[in-house]
This record gives C-alpha cells, structure tokens and sequence, in this order.
C-alpha cells in the first residue's frame, strides 16, 4: 500500500474508532429523555428554541429544519421550532448594540413563554451566549436541556437536563449532536400528533 492510501486509511479508522467509542459511551436513556421533552413540546404546542455557535449553529439550523418538516410533514399539528442562530440580522445587530454574549438571551427574553424548551448545543460548555441564555430561560420559566462535550463546563451545571458527550474533540462533538438528533426525530416521524389528541396523557 502506497503511502497516500495509507494515510487515507489511517485517517478513515482513527476518526470512526473515536466517533464509534463516543457514540457508544451515551445513555440510551439520555437520548429517550431528549426525545420525551421534544415530543411534551410538540403535544403541547410549546415552542422548541436551539442555540450554538461555530458548528453548533449549523446543527441548530439543520436540526430545526429536521424538526419543523421531516418530523411534522405528516402531521395536522407541526412542531414550532426556531433556531436562534438563523437570522443574521438579528445576531449582528444584537451582538453590535448590546454584545455577542446576549444574542441568544435577549432573544429569549423577547420571544420566550413558560414551558418552551431550550436547546443547547456546545463542546465547551463555557461561552457565555450559551450560559446567558440558559440564565434568561429560567427567568421565562422554560425547560433547558443541553448537549455538552468536553467536561461539560459552566452549562453543565445549570441546565434542567442535558447529554454529555465524553470527549475532548469538537468535531466528535458535533457529529454527536446529530446523530442524537436523528435518533429522535426519527422517532418522532412516527408519531401521530393533532389537535383532536394533542391534550391526552403524554
């Protein structure tokens, strides 16, 4: 084998190896609560916000989109689901007049109603938008559930609930926060949601 496709290969199995070991270290019990808040969301018409940064931002768009069609197409009654990281004028203009650390928060404070569900995305754990946004949830009396890498850091400690994801590897990390994702809105997609049903036990 030459030494190109030798370090292909390398390359290939290092990164699967570590994906797979992280992959398997995560609760199936961590995800199915995810999936339980998502679907308490759906059922009472709450509405899901997600937030992230760098990367996470493009999950939090991504997993929005799966959320908003992939999950409801085949129901009467669709999630409401925003990602807090998708208007760009709302985020430059936030981050210009009152700081990149209240982006999410102030929008929080704006649009958020008892009971929505706040998503976090982060491998740290420790930016501030992310702890101000947690901090501003509380205030509107909403549920937050993150999903963390490295140690978890600051956010760790003060979400309702969260998945950590055991790794010291940002792109691990958020490869992590999809596939978890698309566990449960693959389960989702099974379910039949409307406005006759919506108020039965979840």
């Amino acid at each position: 084998m030459s030494k190109k496709n030798l370090f292909k290969r390398e390359l290939f199995n290092q990164y699967s190896i570590r994906l797979i070991k992280s992959l398997k270290k995560i609760s199936s019990n961590d995800v199915y609560r995810l999936y339980e808040k998502l679907y308490e969301a759906w059922k009472n018409s709450k509405t899901i916000y997600i937030c992230g940064n760098g990367g996470s931002a493009g999950n939090s768009n991504h997993i929005a989109n799966d959320l908003l069609f992939a999950a409801g197409k085949k129901n009467k009654k669709g999630l409401k689901v925003e990602s807090l990281a998708s208007n760009q004028s709302v985020i430059t203009c936030l981050a210009n007049d009152i700081g990149y650390q209240n982006i999410y928060s102030e929008q929080i404070r704006v649009k958020g109603n008892k009971d929505d569900l706040l998503i976090l995305l982060s491998g740290s754990g420790n930016s501030q938008n992310i702890i101000n946004a947690i901090k501003a949830s509380k205030k509107c009396k909403m549920f937050t559930f993150g999903l963390f890498g490295f140690d978890g850091g600051k956010s760790k400690k003060i979400v309702d609930d969260f998945i950590h994801f055991k790794v010291k590897d940002m792109q691990i990390a958020e490869d992590l926060q999809m596939i978890v994702f698309n566990m449960c809105i693959q389960k989702l997609m099974k379910k039949k949601i409307n406005k006759k049903n919506e108020k039965k036990k979840f």
